[in-house]
């Protein structure tokens, strides 16, 4: 891999940053194919990113180059996300992307991995985390720590619900966009943080052209609908607990989740720390990346790296 010298924090110092892009492969899991993006680096240790809901692997693209010279860095497409195939029967259980984690590990003949995991991603990491703890050497999670509600409403209304969800996006027409330039004007009108160069490149890997000429997003909308068999804050809690790795909560302090310290989330760890990131929503690596990478970079015991405005 081809890389470039750009000037880090630090007066005078200087780091290397991947200058080339990701080369994409795909695996195997329950019949899916699956898609992941490799950085290069294969002699570094190993680092997958994990993106959110509705997302995609390229979301990540600024962090893996800044990344990359210390980590063998790959950013999987979760299933029904970017590239890798929709589940048949709308099969997007935490277990399920649970599975498909550990089957990308395989694939990728990897045996222990530090791990980048944002919203939803970070989720099923911690899942994954809490379940074979000797697979994560680091885990770190971006505004994806929560406990669900313990009310719940009775068996057959949950049921009910998840039935009418499945009918509306099934008689739903899919939304689609003139171009790309107005699929990343629809980003940034959900995410006014969002710069106008990072909303072209985020709508340009996020969506597809369709046979009249118009774009759609790539995700699978059957991704909104919330099933009736969910874990509860008690299992989140046992899974959590398993977890040996050192491990870091990051926050936005204008995020629509609850500050994890704040909730008691910390208590349910053996070796977790919080850090809040002022003036950042949920998309904290997008609204604050300087600030993301700082706290990385600390948490990872790394170097000085170069700044995300050279990027």
């Amino acid at each position: 891999m081809a890389l470039e010298r750009r000037r880090g924090p630090a007066k005078g110092s200087v780091v290397m940053v991947a200058a080339s892009q990701p080369v994409s492969r795909f695996y195997e899991s329950q019949g899916l194919r699956l898609h992941f993006v490799d950085w290069g680096n294969p002699a570094a240790p190993p680092l997958f990113l994990i993106h959110g809901g509705l997302d995609h692997c390229r979301s990540w693209d600024r962090l893996a180059r800044v990344l990359q010279p210390h980590f063998h860095v790959m950013a999987p497409d979760l299933r029904g996300h970017g590239d890798s195939e929709w589940a048949k029967a709308s099969s997007y259980s935490l277990a399920d992307n649970v599975y498909d984690l550990s089957r990308l590990m395989r694939a990728a003949e990897v045996e222990t991995a530090t791990i980048v995991a944002h919203s939803m991603g970070g989720m099923v990491a911690l899942a994954y985390a809490g379940t074979f703890p000797s697979k994560f050497s680091r885990l770190a999670v971006l505004d994806g720590a929560f406990l669900p509600s313990t009310a719940s409403a009775p068996i057959h209304e949950q049921i009910a619900g998840w039935v009418t969800q499945l009918d509306k996006i099934s008689n739903a027409e899919v939304r689609g966009f003139r171009d790309i330039g107005a699929a990343a004007a629809r980003m940034q009108a959900h995410n006014r943080r969002l710069s106008a160069d990072l909303a072209l490149h985020l709508a340009t890997h996020g969506s597809r052209p369709n046979p009249d000429g118009s774009y759609s997003w790539k995700y699978d909308p059957y991704q909104r609908v919330r099933a009736p068999y969910r874990l509860s804050p008690d299992d989140y809690a046992a899974l959590w607990a398993r977890i040996t790795c050192p491990t870091l909560l990051l926050y936005g302090d204008e995020s629509f989740l609850a500050d994890p310290e704040k909730a008691g989330l910390l208590a349910h760890f053996a070796a977790a720390e919080s850090k809040t990131i002022a003036g950042a929503g949920h998309w904290l690596h997008h609204d604050k990346p300087d600030e993301v990478v700082a706290a990385l970079t600390e948490f990872l015991d790394l170097p000085g790296v170069a700044p995300f405005d050279s990027q």
